[in-house]
């Protein structure tokens, strides 16, 4: 697999006592050249799951796509809401019938129960309490291991995830161009406007 297809985001998934939190940088690169400064890439599937991309735009939203509908159809045939480890398998199971450049998390809530998947191109799937993906992934995980903690609350988690994309755009030419982060509790899903996350910049 070329390594470059992979290049050009940093995204990182917390899980804390109270929910999972998600976020990202905004610049989307092809080599050398910043492509677009406001790439989408942390995805709403349902109310309480959301996913991050990082690698080839057209497979990232093809397979957006896909896992949206998968769930949709659970939902309708079982008149239950999918679990999230059950997204994420099916989500393995779409990806090993075709692997696709992209590197997915997918977490969210399960009642009072928060969890946090990575996914390889391949339908690789394991399960942890912090991850980063994508190219400035190696800088953000310096910041995660310092700060983590099991007892993180979402706000918290917040304000690590978004040091961590911050020391990634600093010292990853790929990632840069602002802040997308979210966050899922047990009220549900939440995007924060740019207001707010300037507000945690200042503070931090």
């Amino acid at each position: 697999m070329d390594d470059k297809i992979l290049e050009g985001t940093t995204t990182v998934g917390i899980t804390c006592k109270d929910g999972v939190v998600f976020a990202s940088e905004r610049r989307a690169s092809m080599g050398n050249l910043v492509a677009h400064k406001v790439a989408e890439k942390i995805f709403k599937i349902d109310d309480h799951i959301v996913t991050t991309i990082a690698g080839s735009v057209g497979d990232a939203q093809s397979l957006m796509k896909v896992i949206e509908a998968e769930v949709s159809l659970y939902q309708m045939r079982n008149n239950d809401a999918i679990s999230v480890k059950a997204a994420a398998s099916l989500t393995a199971n779409i990806l090993r019938s075709g692997p696709m450049y992209v590197q997915t998390l997918l977490g969210g809530m399960d009642g009072d129960k928060p969890s946090l998947y990575s996914l390889d191109p391949a339908g690789g799937m394991i399960e942890d309490t912090y991850i980063s993906t994508g190219s400035g992934s190696i800088v953000a995980y310096g910041v995660l291991e310092d700060r983590f903690r099991d007892d993180l609350t979402t706000d918290e988690g917040i304000e690590i995830a978004i040091r961590a994309i911050r020391a990634a755009a600093e010292r990853d030419t790929y990632s840069g161009n602002g802040y997308l982060v979210a966050k899922v509790d047990k009220d549900g899903f939440e995007m924060l406007d740019s207001e707010k996350i300037n507000e945690i910049l200042d503070k931090i």
